[in-house]
């Protein structure tokens, strides 16, 4: 009898696009401007222009970079493995048992307040709130 293989296919959604939009633009912590002031790569001094910011946070498309990563997490105040999971969400995905601890873990929780689209990540979040 031959064994059906299941194919897993992991949950994407544009983490790091989200996390950036939680906190910059009209309304918001920061302004485009001063985000990308502030958003530095702590080992090349590379940081983001305005308008990269402003691509960002209206959700078009960019190449996401060790540097970009690195600057946005200092920019957002967030250690850097958080955002690079973030990064990996968004360009690869995780697959759930993925999301179980770690950085992936703690970003869901930082998404937690826009998970209306995502219930596969919600329900995760919710397993750890009663759990914890």
């Amino acid at each position: 009898m031959a064994v059906k293989e299941v194919t897993v296919v992991p949950e994407q959604r544009d983490a790091l696009t989200e996390l950036v939009q939680q906190h910059v633009g009209i309304g918001k912590r920061w302004s485009t401007r001063d985000f990308s002031e502030i958003a530095v790569d702590p080992d090349s001094g590379w940081s983001p222009s305005k308008s990269l910011v402003g691509k960002i946070i209206a959700g078009n498309g960019y190449t996401i970079t060790p540097p970009l990563v690195s600057a946005l997490a200092v920019g957002l105040g967030l250690p850097r493995e958080v955002v690079a999971a973030a990064a990996h969400f968004q360009v690869i995905g995780y697959a759930e048992s993925e999301l179980a601890g770690g950085a992936p873990a703690v970003l869901v929780h930082r998404l937690d307040a826009s998970l209306a689209d995502a219930p596969k990540s919600r329900a995760v979040a919710e397993r750890w709130d009663e759990e914890g």
